[in-house]
């Protein structure tokens, strides 16, 4: 699941309203609340996100998923 407030974060530091995001990834932004309020994207646009936002592409997972570093702690 996506660390939301973590993205939040990142758009605010890069100047930019989640309004925006959800223009530049083509979504409404009914649709973009809803996937900030769950937590979920597609991966692609998930790609596009980090790409506005000047994120490297193999950073997404470690940067966006709160469940990734958890998992790794698991083990």
């Amino acid at each position: 699941m996506l660390d939301t407030n973590e993205l939040r974060g990142l758009i605010a530091k890069k100047g930019l309203s989640q309004r925006r995001i959800a223009k530049l990834i083509g979504v409404t932004e009914k649709t973009f609340y809803l996937k900030m309020r769950d937590g979920v994207f597609r991966t692609d646009e998930l790609e596009l996100i980090a790409g506005i936002l000047g994120i490297k592409r193999m950073d997404i997972g470690s940067l966006f998923c709160d469940d990734v570093q958890h998992d790794k702690e698991a083990v």
